[in-house]
């Protein structure tokens, strides 16, 4: 990282430093966030995390930078995507940020008018800003890509670059020639990919050694889901479920619950699904009505759920339900591993007291989507999570983290598959007796994908790092999920814009990369959520 680089970021933590002290004197009393106060100026604290989202990406960034340059694999290209990284979010800071598509929060917005302008008159910061090269940059960004975006700083792992060797072979042979099709017919994704992924590992990438996983963490969990999501959404979250399951038995299951369950996870002979939302609920789960009851030696289970992925094909379910009728929080929910039989095209739920309807989706095709309805549902007794009541939603909290960064990760994918679909679209189609990526308004498209799909990937390497080391990082996951699922969905627009009408063709991949980069800001945690995570964590951690 040159002089200037170091400079400006150091400009741009001072503002998020002078922000942070701003909301915490508005928001925060006696240490915690004030819930109402901080509902009444929603916009204007989100804005603030979409703020502290932007740093600690330029900060990912220029450490990402330093890692490849220590490793002697930084070139041209790798300073092209840090100089425009730094020149467009720096710019972004100090004239506005994109919250949406449609919404920008602008400094004056936020009550930031003069450490704005400080950061702008920053020497460091003023040179970014006034650059003059930058569409020069831009076109040599996107000449130089080939076979990856930019170099992987986590390269240096011989382990993880045989891993994505073998997953990127897989993907080649087994779901890049299919992956359209199964979008546009949807249709489950072949029970041979499953079984093929799961004789890789791919379930148990996380799951200790000793419980029958690899115990490779959650960088590798990163890479695998990058690259399969890269190929096809649905097939890089086909072990979402499955790090969800084996995170909640892990940390909050009875020692016969880990023996069980985690070496049937990790083999992929039990493919989990997880039963928590219900339809009129979303992400406020404190407020679930299914209800599970005690009688003799099993728990009974009422009640509905929805978007439940994979629910039919699934040998386990992981259902959170309320076991205290006098409770109306989540102090009254409990966690069940509830088995059942696998489904088919005939009878995809052969069980009594569970009935299921699907839902048809614009994306994210190929494990289907219920709405499950649960009339005395059969559990066993041992199937209570920890075996105590009232447990539920603490052990849910503890698996939100590793969700979130393997999301990111998923989007990374997106991001990274509508990157060159563009590019080699825009290589080949010739207009005006061209080819199109020599006109500035595409190869500018192109770089910015390529920068904003780098500076996600550093995020979400970082929050998995974070988590490895066993440290909280719920703000890092959030930023990661914020930053990626956004730099996936302008990826794939700016795709479908550069095919031109293509694009908006069924044959095309462009057009399943926009249907699918679409659920990425909504699944695990709406952006309005990531942003109210941030906030909070950002502001009391500081108390």
């Amino acid at each position: 990282m040159d002089r200037s680089t170091e400079e400006a970021l150091a400009a741009a933590r001072r503002y998020e430093t002078a922000a942070r002290r701003h909301f915490t004197d508005r928001l925060v009393r006696d240490g915690r966030v004030d819930p109402k106060l901080l509902e009444a100026g929603q916009s204007a604290a989100h804005g603030f995390a979409w703020l502290a989202a932007s740093v600690a990406g330029l900060a990912a960034l220029a450490q990402w930078l330093d890692e490849v340059e220590r490793q002697g694999r930084a070139d041209e290209r790798s300073r092209d995507i840090v100089h425009l990284g730094f020149a467009e979010h720096l710019a972004r800071l100090v004239h506005g940020l994109p919250l949406s598509q449609g919404e920008t929060l602008r400094p004056a917005d936020m009550g930031l008018t003069k450490e704005a302008d400080r950061l702008a008159a920053d020497p460091a910061v003023a040179r970014f800003l006034q650059s003059e090269d930058l569409d020069m940059r831009r076109a040599r960004l996107a000449a130089a890509i080939e076979d990856e975006i930019a170099p992987d700083a986590d390269d240096g792992d011989p382990v993880l670059v045989e891993m994505r060797r073998q997953l990127q072979r897989f993907a080649a042979a087994e779901i890049d020639p299919h992956a359209q099709r199964w979008h546009n017919e949807d249709t489950l994704i072949p029970i041979g990919v499953v079984e093929g992924l799961a004789e890789m590992g791919v379930f148990g990438l996380t799951i200790p050694e000793a419980d029958g996983g690899l115990g490779l963490g959650k960088i590798a969990m990163c890479a695998a889901s990058e690259t399969l999501s890269r190929a096809h959404l649905a097939t890089g979250s086909l072990a979402t479920r499955s790090e969800i399951a084996g995170e909640l038995v892990r940390l909050g299951g009875t020692e016969a619950q880990r023996l069980e369950w985690l070496p049937k996870i990790a083999d992929g002979s039990c493919l989990p699904t997880a039963v928590f939302t219900e339809p009129d609920t979303g992400s406020d789960l404190g407020s679930i009505r299914t209800r599970a009851v005690r009688e003799g030696d099993i728990w009974r289970i009422t009640g509905s759920k929805t978007w439940i992925t994979h629910a039919a094909r699934a040998d386990l379910m992981t259902v959170l339900a309320r076991t205290d009728p006098r409770s109306s929080d989540h102090r009254g929910l409990s966690m069940f591993l509830a088995p059942k039989p696998r489904g088919t095209a005939n009878d995809p739920f052969p069980v009594a007291g569970l009935k299921g309807s699907e839902i048809r989706t614009l994306g994210y095709r190929g494990m289907q989507e219920f709405e499950l309805s649960f009339d005395g549902f059969a559990v066993p007794a041992d199937g209570l999570l920890g075996g105590v009541e009232g447990e539920g939603f603490r052990q849910l909290m503890a698996t939100f983290e590793s969700a979130r960064i393997q999301t990111a990760a998923r989007a990374v994918g997106v991001a990274e598959a509508a990157t060159f679909a563009a590019l080699s679209y825009a290589r080949q189609r010739r207009q005006f007796g061209k080819a199109i990526i020599s006109f500035p308004r595409v190869y500018a498209k192109i770089a910015a994908m390529a920068v904003e799909t780098t500076i996600a990937r550093c995020l979400t390497r970082a929050a998995a790092r974070a988590k490895d080391a066993g440290r909280r990082c719920d703000v890092e996951a959030g930023m990661a999920k914020l930053f990626a699922a956004r730099a996936a969905w302008a990826a794939a627009d700016d795709c479908v814009q550069i095919h031109g009408g293509n694009g908006y063709a069924s044959e095309y991949a462009a057009s399943r990369l926009l249907a699918d980069a679409r659920i990425l800001n909504i699944f695990e945690g709406a952006a309005e959520i990531q942003a109210q995570v941030i906030v909070r964590g950002l502001l009391e951690k500081r108390n």
